[in-house]
């Protein structure tokens, strides 16, 4: 007798019941609509790259899932050499180089695919998970327009989702950089990581890090924080605010107009939807030029950013010999999706896609049943045929517990109308294919 194993869950791998997968589906075909409604076109790379390239980025061996088989051939190391992607970021670099030639530049992308890292798991925190990715890259310059176009893209998309509002941060790097190098600070990523950490230590934290840390003076230490608490949603304002600390920075001048230019072109944006914020500087040392993060205004168990992103340089240096700047932005979706349903605030969609539930009158009726179920379709319905002629009230309470809308009645006998009734009101009448309209 062969073992039984009892089903359990794997810890940090998602597994939800159809009502939430719905969800989970509607606001992942929300969320392409909008991507692809400002021209973003989809790829899908494979599920594994090289560990080498993988590794490249720094700082992840912890989090990479290495490839093996279990009756694999010691001799044979094909897939000792694969993994488990961590991000889409390599992934892209990887794919743009290689289709280099049969791509349009500026090349509009977008992914929405699972992503795998060994973390610890806990809710907001998973071992896979979904990430919606935008990018935009260009051949050796991308216009500032794109910088200004992604928080536009993100707001549209997260807004439909109803998850209450949300305010998109936007800063530059260039500004702190320029900074640093006027105070004559080298230690440029220590001191840019532990800014990014304000929100979460306090000036407190931050003074502290920075002294100890890097060795900064407490004088350098407050001109620092007095631009990291800097917050306007007014391009004058913020160069009021930024002339008053008297740097002398080519680097810095030149991250204030980009930023003001960002913030002057989305002044059509809605009252708190957008904000200049000094603090944002995003710890990745690839970015060079405008960064993103995005927070729930009316979530409060949501604490940290639930998007981010920025511009960066140079994508593929290691694969091809072209300069290819880039400005991209990520939705950590089953982050947010698992936060917001084990707060409540996601609340399960119907069992079934169906529109309509097909009664099976008696096994002589169904061929019937089939033809007018297909006919319904051809006309657009999602229709569910029930699956045996058992008693009607049995077919209802299967209709009900499913929560599909409307149950179909083919005619007993060739004198007797269809009909349709409405499982919400209770009304049913006559109906005929040609007339129906839900």
């Amino acid at each position: 007798m062969s073992k039984v194993y009892k089903p359990s869950p794997i810890s940090g791998f998602p597994e939800y019941l159809p009502e939430i997968r719905r969800v989970e589906q509607q606001w992942i075909d929300h969320i392409r609509s909008v991507f692809e409604s400002y021209g973003f076109c989809n790829i899908e790379t494979p599920a594994v790259e090289e560990i080498e390239v993988l590794m490249a980025k720094g700082e992840t061996d912890k989090e990479i899932y290495a490839l093996s088989r279990l009756q694999a051939d010691p001799k044979d190391k094909s897939d000792s050499r694969l993994a488990l992607r961590f991000d889409q970021t390599v992934p892209l670099a990887r794919y743009t180089a290689q289709h280099f030639n049969e791509l349009v530049f500026p090349f509009k992308r977008y992914q929405i695919q699972k992503v795998w890292r060994g973390e610890r798991p806990q809710i907001g925190r998973e071992r896979e998970f979904y990430q919606c990715d935008i990018d935009v890259l260009a051949v050796d310059n991308l216009p500032l327009h794109f910088d200004a176009e992604m928080p536009a893209v993100i707001y549209e998309a997260l807004m439909g989702l109803d998850i209450g509002n949300i305010q998109i941060k936007i800063s530059n790097r260039k500004i702190l950089i320029g900074l640093l190098q006027t105070l004559e600070i080298k230690d440029v990523i220590s001191t840019t990581r532990i800014i990014d950490k304000l929100d979460k230590i306090g000036e407190d934290g931050v003074r502290k890090s920075l002294s100890e840390e890097v060795g900064i003076s407490e004088q350098n230490i407050d001109t620092l924080l007095k631009l990291s608490t800097i917050k306007t949603r007014d391009a004058a304002v913020l160069k009021t605010a930024l002339s008053a600390l008297n740097v002398e920075s080519e680097v810095f001048n030149e991250g204030l107009e980009e930023l003001c230019f960002v913030l002057d072109y989305l002044s059509f944006m809605p009252d708190g939807a957008m904000i200049a914020d000094l603090s944002i500087v995003r710890g990745l040392d690839y970015y060079t030029g405008t960064v993103y993060e995005t927070n729930l205004l009316d979530i409060p168990e949501f604490t940290s950013s639930v998007c981010s992103g920025g511009r960066y340089d140079d994508l593929a240096s290691s694969y091809i010999n072209k300069k290819l700047p880039g400005v991209g932005i990520s939705i950590g979706l089953t982050r947010l999706f698992s936060v917001l349903l084990e707060n409540g605030y996601i609340k399960p969609a119907a069992k079934s896609p169906a529109d309509i539930l097909m009664v099976l009158p008696s096994e002589d009726k169904r061929a019937l049943a089939q033809q007018t179920a297909q006919q319904l379709r051809a006309k657009g319905y999602k229709v569910e045929l029930y699956h045996a002629p058992q008693k009607i009230k049995k077919q209802m309470a299967y209709a009900e517990k499913k929560a599909i809308p409307f149950v179909w009645f083919p005619p007993f006998d060739d004198a007797q109308p269809h009909e349709l009734k409405n499982m919400e009101t209770g009304e049913q009448g006559a109906i005929s294919v040609e007339s129906l309209k839900l």
